[in-house]
């Protein structure tokens, strides 16, 4: 049996799993498979969310919002690491440049800083995402009835 995070309920492979369901909108955003505004793209980016509040609304962890802030982090990461992976064909081999009186640093250095920002603001997204989705899991999950916890119980 694989341990269990502490305080999150799930082992760190079902925390994973869970951010890896929200993914596929990365791959799809920068290839540009999906277009903002669709159908697709509304599913991509709702259904994992409320996938991660069924998780907590079924198993029931001590603590729903540090649960859901977790695999909002994880899904941070991989926002991060599928937007750097994936830098060159999201921007269709003309990636973005800094303008104005920093239209003259070094393009080497334009990219390590925008891709430095770039992942920032998508470890922020998740932990925004992580944190807005687990504060409606922690309010479900106290008027949602279900098995009364028992301490230890997971």
């Amino acid at each position: 049996m694989t341990p269990r995070t502490a305080g999150s309920g799930f082992s760190w492979p079902v925390l994973v799993g869970l951010a890896a369901l929200a993914a596929p909108r990365v791959v799809l955003h920068d290839l540009d498979v999906v277009q903002e505004g669709s159908f697709v793209n509304a599913l991509l980016v709702f259904v994992p969310p409320l996938c991660w509040i069924a998780a907590v609304l079924w198993r029931r962890p001590p603590r729903p919002f540090l649960t859901v802030l977790l695999i909002g982090s994880v899904y941070g990461v991989f926002l991060a690491a599928g937007h750097q992976l994936l830098w060159d064909a999201a921007f269709d081999g003309a990636p973005p440049a800094l303008g104005g009186n920093l239209a003259d640093v070094d393009p080497a250095v334009q990219q390590v800083l925008l891709r430095g920002a770039a992942a920032v603001s998508s470890l922020v997204t998740g932990l925004v995402v992580g944190a807005v989705t687990g504060a409606v899991a922690a309010l479900l999950r106290r008027v949602v009835p279900g098995e009364p916890d028992r301490p230890g119980q997971v």
